[in-house]
């Protein structure tokens, strides 16, 4: 008897330690985070992946039309592990502000409370973030947001989940192997006060 307590005490207090591993989220709307791109043919019109511009250590394609998606753009790796999915960003049929707040209730509900606030403050563009991490110090940056007038962003609800720590190995294995490109990325705000005639319309 005190040995099935003693195993009962133990499996709860393994639970309350590891929390956050439970919910490190994967998959939504098909796809499936570290996956390779290939098993996707079937969802993803292959003719559109491309490398991304100042991003060369990435592609991505354009998602096939899917019941209850509008539009979606799906990233993999071409250096540390080529054709591994590390970004799936989805924008929903439904673009009222109403299927937005159910869908928040529900990412709450399954993911627990977002970590940070991503909009503006004047909820043009609402955006909820939420951050997890593995027992192998994987990391996911997951954005649900809802977007009524930001000319920059998409109009309607839209999701975005990144494997963050891989897509930073990608960023690391093109650098090692391409050192020169570090020296063409563009160095913001540097020699600017040189720049305005470019800078200023005439």
């Amino acid at each position: 008897m005190k040995t099935k307590g003693f195993i009962l005490c133990f499996v709860i207090l393994l639970l309350l330690h590891h929390p956050a591993y439970a919910k490190f989220p994967l998959h939504i709307g098909g796809f499936k985070l570290g996956d390779d791109i290939i098993n996707y043919h079937h969802l993803i019109n292959m003719k559109t992946c491309r490398e991304i511009a100042f991003n060369q250590y990435l592609a991505e394609g354009e998602t096939i039309a899917q019941q209850g998606f509008k539009s979606g753009l799906i990233a993999y790796g071409l250096c540390d592990k080529p054709k591994k999915i590390v970004r799936i960003k989805l924008k929903f049929a439904d673009p009222s502000k109403k299927f937005f707040k159910t869908l928040l209730n529900k990412y709450k509900e399954q993911l627990g409370p977002p970590n940070e606030y991503k909009g503006d403050p004047f909820q043009t563009l609402i955006a909820w973030k939420w951050s997890f991490t593995n027992e192998q110090n994987e990391t996911i940056s997951l954005i649900l947001q809802h977007n009524v007038m930001n000319e920059e962003e998409k109009i309607g609800t839209a999701v975005k989940m990144t494997l963050t720590s891989q897509l930073e190995r990608e960023k690391i294995c093109f650098m090692k192997q391409f050192p020169e490109k570090k020296k063409l990325q563009p160095q913001p705000g540097k020699n600017n006060n040189l720049l305005w005639d470019r800078f200023v319309p005439y």
